[in-house]
């Protein structure tokens, strides 16, 4: 039965097993389900959450730091309607998760049961595969015998594509890199640094592959693109030559409407779906297989350019990197703190093993631009695939599990707080070690800005009346404070992470109208293109 395809499936020592409501705690087609767990709680860990779509967040963050399958169990119908807007991000940016439904009696199928609903269709747009066991002859031969069909190999492109693509790379006057997650789920990260080493070549990241390279290293340019992109490494990425895609969608958002890189510059991507290797780039030299094995493939074939080529390269970087805006030309109002301030502020505080979860809107951009990632690794989970507000919260849960001792730091702000709110209560009943950050402008942010700068200031929908935050975080049980000051912030941190007790921190910051965030075409837009910007 499909208790027993979760527990030997997914050993416990590998999997952090995801179980919700749908209202009915935990839902009437599960419970024989969980009745079977009742005598295997030893071989399993069960985080029940509050909601379904938070659950699929938190196998989202736990797979993305693990590299591993996360699983999230719901019943039928509205578990099933619930979930499917997590597994939206999750498909959107390649996550593996499992999701395992239960259903309604067979016999009742077409009599308009409680529940009832063809749950195959509804998870086709959002799923790589659907499956429907109804017996245990129905699970697959590999279920039972503990292997699987995914090659065990890490697959490499042809090597006359590899020795074409080096003879390109060689051959650039100012190669670029853009690096994407695809880099963090093969682990390649070593193999980036050669090749970029040996090439002299800067590289960029997008949100995804934040990590992907130090971003102390030299030939580390920082977050490309409209969400957080510099101005300077954009500008890199505009001008160069040749630039490798590594494991990337490439999308209009990570290269800032297909201008950083543009269309005309000679592309080479690496990604180990060949339906999405240079898919936004016509004409790319394809590079089909694993970004750590193609990468180090290529890197063989590479011949070294000379100190003093590399000196200038090198340089150029620096100059780039450099080119962003420093001066937030905003002074805060009394009590106000600046969004750029507090990620700052707070990276002095944290170590570089702390995990940092971050929801849309105003966390994402100050981010990916303040928050220097220092050694390469995944150690940032911002939700790019669709950007669901109330990720950071569920989000942060998963992490917690997929990082214990570790700790966590989670960036929302007041809109995505009351869309997720009630995971408070997960937090403080497992005692997670989190800090949480909200942002608070009173307002839903982005698409107030968007209503300014595109529809001539005529804010609609935007402005929902406010919520304690603080009070609500205190009822569930977490340490909660309100702070005006970044001494009080940086020591309301540190203590949070000296005694690990879960707290939340919220923190009033001036509107994105008054003090607008790294988002290129917001700036831009201001200085009078007001073009808006097609995802």
């Amino acid at each position: 039965m499909p208790t027993s395809f979760v527990e030997h499936r997914l050993p416990s020592r590998h999997a952090v097993y995801l179980c919700l409501p749908d209202g009915r705690v935990p839902g009437d087609t599960g419970v024989v389900l969980y009745d079977a767990r009742y005598d295997r709680t030893g071989d399993l860990r069960h985080v029940l959450a509050r909601d379904e779509r938070h659950a699929a967040a938190m196998a989202d963050a736990y797979a993305r730091l693990t590299n591993r399958v996360g699983v999230v169990e719901v019943s039928s119908g509205g578990g099933t309607t619930y979930v499917v807007g997590g597994l939206g991000e999750a498909y959107a940016s390649s996550v593996p998760l499992l999701v395992l439904v239960t259903d309604i009696h067979r016999d009742s199928r077409g009599t308009g049961a409680l529940t009832e609903i063809d749950q195959r269709a509804l998870f086709s747009a959002a799923t790589k595969a659907q499956y429907v066991v109804e017996s245990a002859a129905d699970l697959p031969a590999d279920v039972h015998d503990d292997t699987t069909a995914v090659p065990s190999h890490r697959p490499a492109a042809d090597d006359d594509a590899v020795r074409r693509a080096g003879e390109i790379l060689v051959g650039a006057r100012g190669p670029a890199i853009l690096a994407g997650g695809g880099v963090h789920t093969s682990a390649a990260y070593r193999q980036l640094a050669d090749v970029a080493e040996a090439l002299g070549a800067g590289v960029a990241t997008t949100i995804h592959g934040k990590g992907a390279i130090a971003e102390t290293h030299p030939c580390a340019l920082g977050i490309a693109g409209n969400n957080g992109g510099g101005r300077g490494v954009n500008a890199f990425l505009a001008g160069a030559d040749v630039v490798l895609l590594v494991g990337t969608r490439a999308n209009a958002t990570d290269t800032d409407s297909f201008a950083s890189p543009p269309r005309t510059a000679t592309v080479i991507a690496i990604d180990i779906d060949p339906d999405r290797a240079g898919r936004n780039y016509p004409g790319a030299h394809r590079l089909v297989g694993d970004a750590a094995t193609v990468l180090g493939a290529l890197a063989g074939v590479l011949s070294a350019i000379g100190s003093d080529e590399r000196e200038r390269r090198v340089a150029a970087i620096a100059h780039a990197r450099d080119d962003r805006r420093t001066d937030p030309g905003v002074t805060p109002a009394a009590g106000q703190l600046l969004a750029r301030d507090v990620v700052l502020a707070l990276r002095d505080v944290a170590g570089d093993d702390t995990v940092v979860v971050a929801d849309p809107g105003t966390p994402t951009p100050n981010l990916a631009s303040h928050w220097t990632v220092r050694q390469p690794g995944r150690t940032t989970v911002v939700p790019r695939g669709h950007g669901p507000m109330g990720y950071a919260i569920p989000g942060a849960v998963g992490a917690a599990f997929a990082r214990p001792g570790r700790p966590v730091l989670a960036f929302t702000a007041d809109g995505s707080f009351a869309m997720a709110c009630g995971e408070l209560e997960t937090v403080a009943r497992f005692e997670l070690p989190i800090v949480f950050v909200q942002f608070t402008n009173h307002s839903l942010g982005w698409i107030k800005m968007l209503q300014h700068l595109y529809t001539d200031r005529r804010y609609f929908g935007v402005d929902p009346g406010p919520i304690d935050a603080v009070g609500v975080a205190r009822a569930c049980g977490l340490a909660a404070v309100r702070v005006t000051d970044l001494d009080e912030l940086r020591g309301t941190v540190r203590e949070a992470f000296a005694t690990g007790r879960p707290t939340y921190v919220d923190v009033e910051v001036p509107h994105l109208i008054d003090d607008v965030p790294p988002v290129p075409s917001w700036h831009r837009a201001l200085d009078g293109d007001t073009t808006r910007p097609v995802y």
